[in-house]
């Protein structure tokens, strides 16, 4: 070790302090000597021998553990000693040993740098180790002045003021918990309010500020209390919103929707006023009509509680069947406007919420808001269709629990009133065309109009049979509108309303059933006095001053200098129209000789079964306006009311096969089939029923009338009374105005015909109501044909010669007893105008008919004379020009009907043989007898035998299509 040192001295290094022991390990072995140094040194160094002579050193002499090196070598040596081994053993271990020590010199050397840096880094942390000492030192000193400075009472003081802090904090909490305690009862406060917003927003505080203090054992108890007290008023909200299905208060809705949205539950709260809707819904029909069942059934058994409700509405009695089904749709209206009053009320409520929503900034809240909203607007608006869907089945099993086939006409009306009113409602509500309400009445509905319209046609029959076809009294301004059946129609636009009679029409949307009673009243309260209102006179005036017919008639004489304009026909100064019967001045005066009732009062003509079919027509036109979709049906069955008058007024008038015999063409074509279609479809004409007759012709039967049989009081065959000319006046002129309210009521009927049944209506009215007037000419031709004696008018004509040499200048007798019996037949008609007013067509129609009748009997004289010569040919133009002359003195007919088939057939006299052929094949209305007259009687004397053959061989070849 001093030998290192000394070499170190050497080196200009300073000795380390003697408290570092860190080579210590080094004092165990030998440090070579200066002399060795100085051999080490001198001996030449090869790095790659110090190394072998190192790495040949055991292992031994490297570990850290402490031995006696001495002894280990001592013990090495064998027990027998070589000296010269010995010494060879000791060089080696020196040429270890200074191997070892050279290394060691050289890392001694190599580390010197560092090892002085080391060095004075101990040395700097032993003088900061000093100064630590003496900081120390110091700050006990220090100490040991404050706490002489400072006594225990401060401290103490101090203590005391942090305890009193502790202990304020803990009354407050303590008082806080005393007002959780106490919140029970403020809470049961403002259920009893009915402030549940209120009552939540203080059970959520006192939930709050019971999580703040939940580190005391009280609170536990506390915080469940308080949630039991939540769900209590979960629960009493619940029954709050139930109490809007019936009854919809705003400010009550807004104050549970409130606190709905305090508990985040709005879809929960939409979900729930649905259920209690629809559960409104059942339990208020079913208490309704089992108020009525208990009711008539007289006692309080509770059998009918445990009724199903479809089991329930077949014990109401038909009594109680109208007042019940006005109380299930009164109180069913209350349901479903508490329903439109809620969407009404979110609908405002959104708006409101999205406008506040766009002035706010927090977007997660109002993108939730906005989600919620629109759940419950897409929730409401799919309840709309469940909620009436729900009403539609609850009404549809009480009308199909009751037979209404038994029901009485006004009645059933009255419930098809209110069924379609609830449709309208239906529609109204949520666009819904009600298909299952309208399927449900419309069979019951078909149903019942069959009976009721096979009873009605039965007494039509017994009406027919039994009227004797006097004139029945209405005033002049008689409509249809007038009868009470008739009043729906006033709701609309007709023809015969004027416009200033129409009430003001505004451009606004009118109002519906909800905004017309969502304060107050119920649509179905109406039906009540429906029956109280037909109070009115049936033949009551609507104002129509028929004073102005008179004046026109005095004032006919002098009205060469009236504008054309006002020669039109007349109308009323008070409204405006034309009237359906309205007389035209010049059409005044020529009827002063051919209307031979004018006067005043120019009623309709018409009886009471006329009367009674309008009414019936009526009728059902309301049961057809309540309820469209059996609009066919109704037409159907009202077309039949039509067709069996017709049928019958011709039957008893105009059925005479002798008229087509004529060939003048009476009855056309049209009326014709009309007929037939009658008395094929609608009249039974077996007398008995066959027992061994199919169900179906059984059935086919009983659709069908019995054809009617006239009154044995009315008289056809008096020839005093024109034969019946005032009945028959009466009956078919009774038609023809039953075919002009018809026509009257065809924009009406088109209006409610569906599309594809249109096609019936329009071949109704063209080919049946249409053909009413035309009955006139076969009616009016049997009177015609016996109020003229054409049979004496014929023996007269035989007897006159027509063979005369000479021109004659005065007419022959026949004319003057002919125009006698028109005179004759002028008087009888005023004779009968005095019973019945005879209007101008029936007039024409009649003397139309007895002229055309006269001429051609005229014709058929002539075609039975045997001679005739040039002069008796004057003489016939002599005769039938009298006649012309003085019958346009008895009638204002022009031209006379059939002159010209008088004329041509004299003028035909007068033609030659070429010419006679070319006539005959172009006149073919004369009968063959008339045209062979004229061959054999005016040609027969100029032509010969073979020509003659070749002029009636024509005229065979144009009879034998005839036959």
């Amino acid at each position: 070790m001093q030998k290192i040192k000394s070499l170190m001295t050497r080196q200009g290094l300073k000795s380390p302090p003697e408290s570092l022991s860190d080579l210590g390990v080094f004092e165990s072995l030998r440090v070579p000597g200066k002399e060795e140094f100085r051999e080490l040194r001198e001996q030449p160094s090869d790095p790659q021998v110090e190394q072998e002579l190192i790495n040949s050193i055991e292992q031994v002499y490297f570990s850290a553990d402490p031995f006696d090196i001495v002894k280990y070598e001592l013990e090495k040596l064998p027990p027998v000693l070589n000296l010269q081994e010995l010494e060879e053993y000791r060089d080696k271990l020196k040429q270890q040993q200074a191997a070892v020590s050279k290394k060691v010199a050289d890392l001694i050397l190599e580390k010197q740098p560092a090892y002085v840096k080391e060095l004075e880094r101990v040395t700097s942390l032993q003088t900061g180790l000093q100064l630590a000492a003496v900081i120390c030192t110091n700050g006990r000193r220090q100490l040991n002045i404050a706490k002489e400075g400072f006594t225990q009472a401060s401290l103490g003081l101090l203590a005391n003021q942090r305890k009193r802090q502790l202990l304020i904090g803990l009354l407050k909490s303590l008082r806080t918990i005393k007002t959780l305690q106490r919140t029970d009862v403020r809470l049961s406060e403002m259920l009893e309010e009915e402030d549940y917003p209120g009552a939540i927003q203080l059970c959520l505080e006192c939930q709050q500020a019971a999580s703040t203090f939940k580190h005391y054992s009280c609170i536990s108890e506390l915080n469940s209390k308080l949630q039991d007290t939540l769900e209590q008023i979960e629960e009493q909200l619940d029954v709050a919103l139930s109490k809007i299905c019936k009854n919809f208060d705003i400010n009550h809705y807004t104050k549970v929707q409130q606190a709905y949205r305090l508990l985040g539950k709005t879809q929960t709260a939409m979900d729930q006023l649905h259920m209690h809707f629809t559960q409104a819904i059942h339990n208020t029909v079913f208490q309704v009509v089992l108020g009525y069942v208990e009711l008539c059934a007289g006692n309080t058994d509770t059998k009918f509680q445990k009724l199903q409700y479809k089991d329930l509405c077949t014990h109401v009695t038909p009594d109680s069947y109208i007042p019940c089904l006005a109380d299930l749709c009164k109180a069913l209206w209350e349901v479903m406007l508490s329903y439109h009053r809620t969407m009404e009320w979110h609908g405002k409520h959104d708006s409101e919420e999205t406008a506040t929503a766009s002035e706010g900034s927090n977007v997660m809240s109002t993108e939730e808001a906005s989600f919620d909203r629109s759940y419950v607007r897409q929730k409401l608006e799919h309840g709309l269709t469940r909620i009436w869907q729900d009403v539609q089945l609850k009404v549809k099993i009480y009308l199909l629990g009751t037979d209404l086939s038994i029901f009485k006409y006004d009645d059933f009306i009255f419930v098809l009133d209110i069924v379609s009113r609830l449709m309208q409602v239906g529609e109204e509500f949520c666009g819904s065309k009600s298909e299952v309400l309208q399927e449900s009445i419309r069979k019951q509905s078909i149903n019942y109009f069959k009976n009721h319209h096979r009873i009605r046609l039965d007494e039509l029959r017994m009406f027919l049979e039994n009227e004797t076809w006097e004139l029945c009294p209405v005033k002049s301004n008689f409509s249809i509108l007038q009868l009470h059946e008739f009043k729906f129609l006033e709701q609309s636009r007709s023809p015969s309303v004027s416009p200033s009679k129409q009430p003001l029409v505004t451009t606004s949307k009118p109002m519906t059933l909800f905004e017309q009673y969502c304060s107050a009243g119920n649509p179905f309260e109406i039906q009540a006095n429906h029956k109280d209102e037909e109070t009115e006179d049936v033949l009551a005036s609507n104002g129509y001053e028929s004073d102005e017919q008179e004046r026109a008639y005095q004032e006919s004489d002098s009205d060469s200098d009236v504008p054309e304009e006002l020669k039109q026909d007349y109308v009323d100064e008070q409204t405006g129209d034309v009237p359906v019967k309205s007389v035209s001045r010049e059409t005044l005066k020529s009827r002063k000789k051919s209307d031979y009732s004018l006067n005043k009062v120019n009623a309709p003509i018409l009886t009471n079964t006329t009367l009674n079919v309008i009414r019936l027509v009526g009728k059902y036109m309301q049961m057809m306006n309540i309820l469209k979709p059996i609009a066919f049906d109704v037409i159907h069955f009202m077309s039949q009311l039509f067709d069996y008058y017709l049928y019958a007024i011709y039957t008893f008038f105009g059925r005479n096969d002798s008229l087509e015999s004529t060939g003048l063409g009476l009855s056309s074509s049209r009326l014709r089939t009309t007929l037939n279609r009658i008395q094929e479809s609608l009249i039974d004409l077996e007398v008995s029923t066959d027992p061994s007759a199919t169900l179906t012709a059984a059935e086919e039967r009983k659709e069908k009338v019995p054809s009617p049989h006239l009154n044995q009081l009315v008289i056809l065959t008096s020839g005093d009374t024109l034969y019946g000319l005032a009945e028959r006046v009466v009956a078919t002129e009774s038609l023809v105005f039953l075919a002009e309210q018809f026509e009257f009521l065809q924009p009406h009927l088109d209006a409610v015909m569906p599309a594809a049944k249109k096609p019936f209506l329009q071949q109704f009215y063209s080919q049946t109501v249409s053909t009413a007037s035309e009955l006139r000419k076969p009616i009016y031709w049997i009177v015609a044909g016996k109020a003229i004696d054409y049979e004496q008018m014929l023996l007269l004509m035989t007897n006159v010669k027509w063979d005369v040499k000479e021109i004659m200048s005065q007419h022959n007798i026949y004319v003057d007893a002919l125009l006698k019996e028109f005179e004759q037949f002028n008087k009888q008609l005023s004779e009968v105008s005095k019973r019945v007013r005879i209007p101008l067509p029936v007039s024409n129609i009649l003397w139309e008919h007895c002229i055309r009748l006269a001429n051609r009997t005229i014709v058929e004289g002539y075609a039975n004379v045997k001679k005739c010569s040039n002069e008796g040919r004057a003489l016939m133009q002599l005769d039938f020009q009298q006649f012309l002359m003085k019958l346009e003195k008895l009638t204002d007919i022009r031209p006379i009907p059939d002159k010209e088939f008088v004329e041509t057939y004299i003028k035909a006299y007068y033609l030659t043989e070429n010419d006679m052929e070319r006539w005959i094949k172009e006149h073919r209305e004369y009968s063959t007898k008339q045209l062979t007259n004229l061959v054999n009687v005016c040609l027969g004397s100029h032509i010969n035998k073979k020509a003659r053959q070749k002029l009636l061989a024509a005229i065979d070849d144009i009879d034998r299509p005839k036959r």
